[in-house]
């Protein structure tokens, strides 16, 4: 039996049926096929939307997507999901991989998402546990391309500082991120910025405008209280944030403005 194997054409979702397999065997689905990776075949799968050029197609159609989205490779007694695209990967809940940052994948089912402004693309991910399951895939289509930056929101500098701020441990990958208090930046910002006075209501101030424009402009949702229920918490920030890191408007590279 091939340790790198295209899955049967006939495969359904891997969540609930999959081939019979060595236990830490990796399958991986998109929209137009999929492929099997035994655990020591010493083979990088990559993923994205330029079909030639990667062993899974996700997000053919949608030219937001990176060409080369990813890879998932074995480390160790690990699989290793590397995000090398621009877009966020998501996992199931609110979970973003940026790009240039990795997670393992658990044993198991677990659905991945690209996060495109456009749209989320699905890629299913199983790793055989010690009983695995056997089952049944899709078609092809052609994949543009080039790939355009598109939704991106205009941020002036000082918008730019205080949100990258305020969305650090987003942006450092933190398992379970959530948005720093305005007293955490608007002292972090005057250790970096001494001379400017900020303070906590300056902070919040910059960020109320941010929202209430993209509600307003580009007609994102959640970012103004009416749309969030109560109590709203940090439901509003967090809703902007995952809105920039989305459209990649903020990535890692932003953090150097806090002089990283």
């Amino acid at each position: 039996m091939s340790k790198v194997s295209l899955l049967p054409k006939d495969i359904g979702s891997l969540s609930r049926t999959v081939p019979p397999a060595l236990p830490g065997t990796l399958f991986v689905l998109g929209a137009n096929g999929g492929m099997s990776v035994a655990p020591d075949a010493d083979f990088p799968l990559l993923f994205g939307r330029n079909e030639p050029d990667v062993h899974v197609c996700v997000g053919a159609d949608d030219t937001c997507v990176s060409r080369r989205q990813g890879l998932i490779t074995r480390d160790s007694s690990r699989w290793v999901l590397r995000n090398t695209g621009k877009l966020p990967i998501r996992f199931p809940g609110s979970r973003l991989v940026l790009r240039g940052d990795q997670a393992q994948l658990p044993s198991g089912y677990t659905p991945l998402f690209v996060v495109s402004p456009r749209q989320e693309h699905l890629l299913e991910v199983r790793i055989a546990a010690p009983a695995p399951s056997s089952g049944p895939g899709n078609g092809i289509e052609a994949c543009a391309d080039e790939t355009y930056e598109q939704g991106r929101r205009d941020l002036g500098p000082e918008e730019r500082l205080v949100l990258v701020c305020l969305a650090q441990r987003y942006l450092r990958n933190d398992p379970q991120p959530q948005p720093l208090t305005w007293a955490q930046v608007a002292f972090e910002l005057g250790e970096l910025r001494p001379g400017e006075r900020w303070s906590a209501k300056r902070a919040a101030h910059i960020v109320a405008n941010v929202r209430k424009r993209l509600s307003k402009e580009h007609r994102v949702p959640g970012l103004v209280e009416e749309e969030v229920p109560q109590p709203v918490g940090n439901a509003l920030n967090h809703n902007l944030i995952t809105d920039l890191l989305v459209t990649t408007t903020i990535t890692k590279s932003d953090l150097r403005t806090l002089g990283e």
